[in-house]
This record gives C-alpha cells, sequence and structure tokens, in this order.
C-alpha cells in the first residue's frame, strides 16, 4: 500500500521485504505470526513526534522504515539526542515493560513506517512467547549499553573536536570506500550534530569548517565525505 508521503507501507510482517536480524523480525513464525496479529502499521512524515518524554506508554513502536532521533530536554529547554534508531529498532520498550513514563521524545526524520502494539497486547504476547520475551531483554540491554556509550563519550571526551571526530567516523562506518576516501549518506543538520555530542551549533560549524580546511571532511547537502579518515582517528586517540 502506498502512502501519501512516498513511502510503500508494508502490512504484513510474515511476507515483509524488509525483515533483518533485529529484534521482532528474527522471531519464530509463530511468535511473528502473533506479532503481526496484534500490530497496526502507519506511515508518518518527516518531522512527526511519535511520543513524549513523559507520557504515560500505550504502546511500543516497531520503526521498519525511515530513521527516528530519541531525545530528551533538560528543565532549562536544552535538548541532547541521545541517538539515532533505525529499521529494526523497537521504540517505548522500557516504559511499556516498567510501566513507567516515556523516558525520551521520538521524532522520525525522514518518511518513516511504524508498527504499533498496544501495551496490553504487547505484555500478553511476551508472557506467552518466550523467544519474544528474550528479544525484549537482549533489546533493553543494547539500549542500556548505547547510552552507556553516549555517557562515556560525552563524559569522557577531551575536546570537541575529538567528540565530532569520533561521531563522523561512527556515522561513516557503513559508507563506500574508494581511493582512501569514505562517503555516506548524512541527513543530520548542525544542530542535530550539536545536541548528539552535547554542545553548541555554532560549535560545529566552526569545527566542521576546521575540519575541512585540514581537507579532512566534507559535507555537502546530504552527503558526508571522510577525505582524511587516519587524522579524524588521531583525533579521536589523543
Amino acid at each position: 500500500m502506498n502512502s501519501p508521503y512516498g513511502l510503500p507501507c508494508v502490512e504484513n510482517c510474515l511476507t515483509c521485504h524488509l525483515r533483518t536480524g533485529n529484534f521482532f523480525c528474527a522471531l519464530s513464525q509463530e511468535s511473528l505470526a502473533a506479532f503481526n496479529r496484534i500490530k497496526h502499521a502507519s506511515v508518518f512524515p518527516e518531522g512527526s513526534i511519535i511520543f513524549l518524554e513523559g507520557q504515560t506508554p500505550r504502546g511500543i513502536f516497531m520503526l521498519c522504515q525511515g530513521q527516528a532521533k530519541l531525545s530528551t530536554t533538560t528543565r532549562e529547554g536544552k535538548t541532547f539526542i541521545l541517538r539515532i534508531a533505525k529499521a529494526g529498532e523497537v521504540l517505548g520498550l522500557h516504559a511499556v515493560i516498567t510501566g513507567m513514563p516515556y523516558e525520551l521524545t521520538v521524532e522520525t526524520m525522514q518518511p518513516s513506517q511504524l508498527d504499533f502494539a498496544s501495551r496490553e497486547d504487547f505484555l500478553r504476547l511476551l508472557k506467552e512467547h518466550g523467544d519474544a520475551c528474550l528479544q525484549a531483554a537482549q533489546h533493553i540491554s543494547r539500549d542500556y549499553q548505547d547510552a552507556c556509550n553516549v555517557v562515556r563519550s560525552v563524559g569522557l571526551s577531551h575536546s570537541i573536536s575529538e567528540r565530532l571526530a569520533k561521531f563522523l567516523l561512527e556515522s561513516s562506518a557503513d559508507g563506500r570506500v574508494a581511493n582512501g576516501v569514505v562517503r555516506t549518506k548524512f541527513a543530520l543538520t548542525h544542530e542535530d550534530i550539536a545536541q548528539l555530542i552535547g554542545t553548541s551549533r555554532e560549535t560545529i560549524t566552526r569545527t566542521l569548517s576546521e575540519f575541512r580546511k585540514k581537507a579532512m571532511v566534507e559535507l555537502k547537502g546530504s552527503t558526508l565525505t571522510i577525505l582524511n579518515k587516519p587524522a579524524l582517528e588521531q583525533l579521536v586517540a589523543a
């Protein structure tokens, strides 16, 4: 089924051509069929708020296509992006299982398909299907590890240059390599990057300009080009 946002909506998990090895995509056929019966597929445009930090958890959202940013906001109104969620991840899992409010705000970064399952139905699924319960535990463990990595990166890095270099290296890990140059799609704004590594947009703009002058990195539109990977790695190792 085509959506008004130019993204085909895949409604049946059992015949989905997008399936990966992540979370519910990796369930047994029996458990996957059970999940397929309780979920509802929808396509959202870029910039859609899926749920807000502090809201009562009404269910989980399986990110089937697209990307979403997971953020938290301080009392002073400063926003920090914890990470970028990609296809195959389940959003709101911790809150749904514990019954605590959603701990993060989720916003789509591009047209995205999300499959929703209510908290009541989802908890019943976990009770009745052991492999789904195990996958949920593993997913929460990965989320915890990601959070630890963010704290380690922001709290222990000695400089903004080091944080930014590490972030750019991680973002280009799956990029195309030709003659030592790495190119990858990159849809983040300077403000997004600032919120991800805990600094200001102005600082990101200035640091990227310095990287560009040193022929290390080039960012044009939605393309990130790593011109001198060893130089970035040296910054991270410093």
